[in-house]
């Protein structure tokens, strides 16, 4: 595959100077594109042309309208393209069709890096996730090298994301130059959406959380993220994958920290896993009839009976990766979400 990289573009490596970012709409491909701007890099965006362009407002970036099963949209998106970051995903934890998933994280993935070795890229980082990795069975953080255990893949977003890893780590192997990065959970601003997290600060800021489960996650500021792929195209190795995260904390730990920013009280009353899985059971019930995403997705209850920490020392180590407080990401987060009118009071 590497001799693909160079060859049959009929571009010079002089010629490639643009930056391509898959995603860039999102939380986390919002960040990268503006640390490849403030780094004076010439980007270009593929956007699907129903996406909304909120996150790139404003940004002096080039925009390839085109989608991740387009072959043809594709290959245009890729002329001229140095370094690829394909950040784009379906992070969903609910879908009417779980098959969507698949199509874009899997086929969509496979569908990026083989336009981007018929174009001659020279550099890939693809954006993996924790979900991907395994989980140690003494609840200690787990690394790039921690096996998947049975049980491990909750849902359709952590299948298609381990299955997509694993197409990209086969190329990799074929010689591609493509670097993985798994980030953990990113907080921060611009979390449109929001993702799984930033609904529970949303929720938080509106006071629709009385209770709490006992789970844990890893955190990292979203700007951390981002400068975890710019250093992972400078640094790391190909075939490689790059834990990017911070700190792990209990969801109890982020409530208190909220609160903290906040001033609103944190909840006191810890609850079973039977009684939100019994809730979410019924909530997804009915979204199969009404085909409308849940209040509360089961696979997020069932993923929350793990406790999901991670060790991101590798991805310090050998690419830098910064390590900001947990505590100021989360602060952003609040006046974000704030002054967009996701809070009601």
């Amino acid at each position: 595959m590497s001799e693909g990289l160079t060859q049959d573009s009929g571009l010079r490596t002089q010629d490639l100077e643009i930056d391509l970012v898959t995603g860039g709409t999102g939380f986390i491909g919002a960040h990268v594109v503006r640390a490849l701007l403030e780094q004076g890099r010439r980007v270009r965006c593929l956007v699907r042309a129903t996406s909304s362009r909120t996150n790139l407002d404003g940004l002096d970036v080039e925009i390839a309208t085109g989608d991740l099963t387009d072959i043809s949209s594709l290959r245009e998106a890729m002329r001229g393209v140095k370094t690829l970051y394909h950040c784009a995903a379906d992070y969903r934890l609910w879908a009417p069709d779980p098959r969507e998933l698949f199509r874009s994280n899997v086929d969509g993935t496979r569908n990026v890096l083989d336009a981007a070795d018929a174009a001659g890229v020279l550099r890939i980082v693809y954006t993996s996730s924790v979900a991907a990795i395994g989980l140690s069975e003494d609840r200690s953080p787990a690394t790039e090298q921690t096996r998947l255990r049975s049980g491990d893949l909750v849902g359709a977003y952590k299948q298609s994301k381990y299955e997509a890893e694993c197409v990209v780590r086969e190329l990799a192997y074929r010689g591609a130059p493509v670097v993985i990065v798994n980030p953990s959970t990113p907080v921060g601003e611009r979390d449109v959406k929001p993702t799984p997290t930033g609904r529970i600060i949303v929720d938080f800021l509106n006071r629709k959380m009385p209770a709490y489960v006992e789970t844990g996650m890893n955190f990292i500021d979203v700007r951390d993220v981002a400068a975890g792929h710019l250093l992972a195209a400078e640094r790391g190795h190909p075939g490689e994958r790059y834990i990017l995260g911070n700190t792990n904390m209990s969801l109890k730990d982020l409530l208190d920290a909220l609160a903290n920013i906040t001033g609103i009280p944190s909840p006191r009353l810890k609850v079973p896993h039977w009684i939100p899985m019994a809730y979410a059971a019924a909530d997804s019930a009915i979204a199969k009839v009404t085909h409308r995403a849940p209040g509360v997705p089961l696979d997020s209850v069932r993923m929350s009976r793990h406790t999901m920490y991670y060790d991101a020392s590798k991805a310090v180590r050998e690419l830098g990766l910064p390590q900001t407080p947990v505590e100021d990401a989360l602060a952003r987060a609040v006046a974000w979400f704030r002054d967009n009118g996701y809070v009601r009071n």
